[in-house]
This record gives structure tokens, C-alpha cells and sequence, in this order.
């Protein structure tokens, strides 16, 4: 548009380049059969890419249009921001619809595979979460007068690191060649993410806002506020949405360990034990050569 954006604009406009770039390699691959040339099952990767882009998108188009559009003069500039949140809505109203198809299709062909699970999901948006966090983290006078703050820091690295690692594995299709039983690895990290989100939850608030600890329980006690005509969000809003998120990835997690403890204590787990066939091409083939 030819106009500053500031960082949040250009955070946005980060989004969206980068799920349409994302969007035609995926795009490229299927039409031109290149599938087989990946190591994993193909199509755990573009469900779980979906739901991501889904999540940016959407997140994108509400942080645009807090922090950017509505600050905009009447004109043509504003009308193409308008339009511009317009299309990244639709945009993840499509990438949630084709996630939808796509569980529906492996639903009916009886593919069991991780990404099309609950505890699959749970993992793309804890790891999501955790992500939006970093991002306002990146302002680091949120933290750095106070070591406990550090450490609520420390926590969501801490428990991003291993959520990405089993996400990863996944997709990999690697997750059952661990020495320790997939379930019981995932129900301990879990609980250890639980109990140092707790801590966080506790420590992040009691900081920023309690005023003898040196935080401000006001919004207009932050001298970054007072001005409205702002680009970026002032440092107070900045200190609530993490007290917020904090709060919905500790949901995340409970929910996590209430599925995994469950399997653990019946015995049995949606994703298979060993390889599907039908998710692994590879194990297929053999299968067939054997028959």
C-alpha cells in the first residue's frame, strides 16, 4: 500500500506471504506427484500446515484490524487494509475447512494416523500458542527487571522444545521407535508442562500487576498507553495477553494429559501401536510383496 505499517503490520504481512508461498509448494508437489519422494507419509504434512495457517491467518486478521486498520484515515489506503483483513478472514475460514475435509476423508478411508487425532491437535495449538507468546515476549522490558519473570520465560521454552519434538516425530512417523512407550512419554511430559505452566501462571500476574512487586494493576499507570494512536500494542496489553495465553495453554495441556491418562490406564490409544499401512506407503508395498 505504500504506507508504514510498523511491526505489527509487518508481522501480518510476514503471514500471509509466508502461508501463500507454503500454500503453492504444497500445491506443486501434488500436482506434479512428487509425494513419493518424501521420506514420512505425505499428508500428515499439508493437514498439519493447514491448521497452522489456519490459526495465523485468523490471528492475523484480528491483530490487523486492533492495531492497524482502525487507526487508518478514510481513503483508498484504508479501504485496501479493509479488504486485505477481508481476504486473510476468508483465507482461514478455507485452510479450517479444508482440515475439516481432510479428517472427514481419513475418517471414512479408516486412516488412523496422528495428525487426524484429538492429542494431534491439541499439539499444533499448544505449540501455536506458545509461539503467539514468543511473539510478545520479543519485547524483553516485559521481563528482563525480574529473574521471576525470567523464569516464566524459561517455562514456555522449556515446554514448547518437547511438544515440537513430538510433533515432529509424528510427522515422521518415528514416535514408536522410542525406547519408552508413546504414551506413558507423552502423559509425563505433559504433567512436568502442567506444573511448570502452573508456576508460571502464578509468577507472570503477580509481577506484572501487583504493584508492591514492582508491576502496574492499571492500564492507564502505563505511560506507553496513554497514547491510542498507536501501531503496536502498548506494554500493559502486552503483559495481559501472555497472562491470557499463559492460562489457555495450561487448558491445553490439562485437556492433553486427561486424553493420554485415559489410554494409559485402558490400555489402548487412537494411533496404532506400529505403523498403519495405510500411512506408510513404504510398510504397504511390503505388505503386498509378502501376500
Amino acid at each position: 500500500m505504500g504506507t508504514w505499517r510498523g511491526a505489527v503490520g509487518n508481522w501480518c504481512m510476514s503471514i500471509w506471504c509466508f502461508c501463500f508461498a507454503m500454500t503453492l509448494i504444497i500445491v506443486i508437489v501434488e500436482f506434479y506427484d512428487f509425494e513419493p519422494c518424501f521420506p514420512f507419509y505425505w499428508y500428515n504434512f499439508p493437514v498439519t500446515y493447514s491448521c497452522y495457517a489456519a490459526l495465523l491467518c485468523l490471528s492475523a486478521s484480528i491483530i490487523y484490524s486492533i492495531t492497524f486498520v482502525q487507526f487508518l484515515p478514510d481513503g483508498p489506503y484504508r479501504d485496501r487494509a479493509i479488504a486485505a483483513t477481508a481476504f486473510s478472514c476468508i483465507a482461514s475460514v478455507l485452510y479450517a475447512i479444508e482440515v475439516a475435509c481432510m479428517w472427514n476423508c481419513y475418517l471414512l478411508d479408516a486412516i488412523t494416523c496422528y495428525m487426524h487425532t484429538v492429542p494431534g491437535l491439541l499439539k499444533v495449538l499448544e505449540t501455536f500458542v506458545a509461539g503467539v507468546i514468543f511473539a510478545f515476549l520479543s519485547n524483553t522490558s516485559l521481563y528482563l527487571h525480574q529473574p521471576a519473570l525470567g523464569w516464566c520465560v524459561a517455562v514456555y521454552s522449556i515446554c514448547f522444545i518437547p511438544a515440537a519434538v513430538i510433533l515432529l516425530l509424528t510427522l515422521g512417523e518415528w514416535e514408536y521407535r522410542l525406547p519408552v512407550p508413546f504414551p506413558i512419554l507423552q502423559v509425563g511430559l505433559t504433567l512436568l508442562s502442567i506444573l511448570l505452566y502452573l508456576s508460571a501462571l502464578v509468577l507472570w500476574p503477580l509481577y506484572q500487576f501487583n504493584e508492591e512487586l514492582g508491576g502496574q494493576p492499571q492500564r492507564s499507570s502505563d505511560v506507553d498507553c496513554v497514547d491510542e494512536l498507536t501501531y503496536n500494542m502498548c506494554t500493559w496489553d502486552q503483559r495481559l495477553a501472555v497472562t491470557i495465553l499463559t492460562a489457555i495453554n495450561l487448558l491445553l495441556y490439562t485437556a492433553d494429559l486427561v486424553y493420554w491418562a485415559r489410554q494409559v490406564s485402558a490400555g489402548t490409544e487412537d494411533v496404532p501401536s506400529v505403523p498403519d499401512p495405510l500411512c506408510s506407503p513404504e510398510v504397504s508395498l511390503q505388505s503386498s510383496d509378502i501376500l
